[in-house]
């Protein structure tokens, strides 16, 4: 097999075991390799395709959706530039096609010889592989499907041309790579301290009609996420109010809406904002929009972290690329915390209430999430035990209602889900 002969499709890591299925079909027959050794190396590649699909969820054919997941993931210039776009002109297309012949090769490949030659019965067991379970622990359940369905469309493809139109089809549908199949990260250190963008893999399934209430304070929220994923001109966006209102989960129901409009999401805490010009360096040129995250933001006056954040937002000698906006959920409209010898201190007082002030005046749009009062407390109580179909008499299950709140911290959209669940868990014992 001609896998050395790649020009665009390389670097896969350091997964080897294409490699090693190359070798065996290379070699398996010649008699100069030790037959032992050959049987071994082939137990071995069927292990590592079992574990693979056992960790994807992959049904099917292990070796086309382990090909199918190394062409779907491979970030090169080719993949990188038709994703979101779709197809594109150039000399690189003749470049992807000569790739995909050897790929289609490896498709089609014949292993009847080689189980029979080396006695590998067991490696029948991943050509037809059925899970005994679909969940995945790399992918969610969509793409999981989506790849499987590929391998199996890639298989079908009756020449390199087909494969390929398939293949860029994918790309301009989900985009490839981790930013292409994921749509949350968080932001780690390698083991060179580099900075690494690593896909959160169990993103809450929120969706906005799920938050009962707050309706303005959601509209205002989703205009000015329309407009950046649209392209047009957006505001940073901070969420500030009290606790338990559904700020943080608001931001969650924002990337699972605009996940297929390709808006991806990034964590990120406030002891790293020091890398938030190494993770922005690693999206700016990505054909996705990107909302970095920061969640329960407040700084107290010891801290000075917030200085860098502002010089990212506003303020840096680089502009801030148009694929990337900041979002922000607080408990306080004031994101730096004050003292009151601020405001005594008469001769630096205008200096140091502007200093506080500056980074919560870099976001164009600031969102109100509010305790709700008596009575919308309950209307989201009653939506709420709707939806889960609590049968209980309204009168009695407001009365309980509001005696969880006043033991539980206050009226909030949070306490009601509290309360919704401790019913429910009463219903599951009885």
């Amino acid at each position: 097999m001609r896998i050395d002969e790649l020009i665009v499709y390389k670097n896969f890591g350091n997964d080897s075991l294409l490699e090693d299925m190359a070798y065996l079909m290379d070699n398996y027959k010649d008699g100069k390799e030790d037959r032992d050794y050959l049987r071994s190396l082939a137990f071995d590649c069927i292990h590592r395709l079992l574990e693979m699909g056992g960790n994807h969820g992959f049904t099917g054919n292990l070796w086309h959706c382990y090909l199918t997941n190394l062409l779907v993931n491979n970030e090169n210039t080719y993949s990188r530039s038709t994703e979101i776009r779709g197809q594109i002109l150039g000399t690189v297309n003749e470049a992807v096609l000569h790739d995909i012949v050897i790929f289609k090769e490896l498709y089609d490949y014949d292993f009847s010889d080689m189980i029979d030659d080396l006695s590998l019965d067991a490696m029948r067991l991943v050509f037809d592989y059925k899970a005994s379970t679909e969940e995945s622990k790399v992918y969610n359940d969509r793409i999981r499907k989506r790849i499987c369905d590929l391998a199996e469309t890639f298989h079908n493809d009756n020449t390199p041309n087909g494969m390929k139109d398939s293949l860029t089809q994918f790309y301009k549908e989900y985009g490839v790579g981790r930013f292409g199949l994921h749509k949350a990260f968080r932001v780690s250190h390698g083991i060179d301290d580099e900075v690494s963008i690593v896909p959160i893999l169990n993103i809450a399934h929120v969706k906005l009609e799920d938050l009962v209430g707050y309706d303005i304070a959601k509209q205002k929220l989703i205009e000015n996420t329309e407009a950046f994923v649209s392209g047009r001109r957006a505001n940073n966006c901070l969420l500030f109010g009290d606790a338990g209102t559904g700020k943080s989960s608001s931001i969650k129901a924002i990337a699972n809406r605009y996940y297929e409009s390709g808006l991806r999401i990034i964590e990120i805490y406030k002891h790293q904002f020091k890398d938030l010009n190494d993770v922005i360096a690693q999206i700016k040129n990505r054909n996705y929009k990107f909302i970095i995250y920061m969640d329960d933001l407040s700084f107290e006056e010891f801290e000075v972290e917030y200085k860098y954040l502002k010089a990212v937002i506003e303020g840096g000698l680089e502009k801030k690329p148009k694929n990337v906006l900041i979002y922000a959920t607080s408990n306080r409209r004031h994101l730096v915390n004050e003292r009151f010898s601020d405001r005594d201190d008469a001769l630096h007082k205008s200096d140091t209430m502007q200093e506080k002030l500056s980074l919560v005046s870099r976001f164009g749009c600031t969102i109100y999430f509010g305790l709700p009062e008596k009575k919308e407390y309950q209307e989201i109580v009653l939506e709420l035990a709707r939806r889960e179909g609590i049968d209980m008499d309204k009168d009695e299950l407001l009365l309980e209602a509001n005696k969880w709140e006043v033991a539980h911290g206050g009226r909030s959209g949070r306490c009601a889900r509290q309360f919704i669940d401790y019913l429910l868990g009463k219903e599951q014992t009885t």
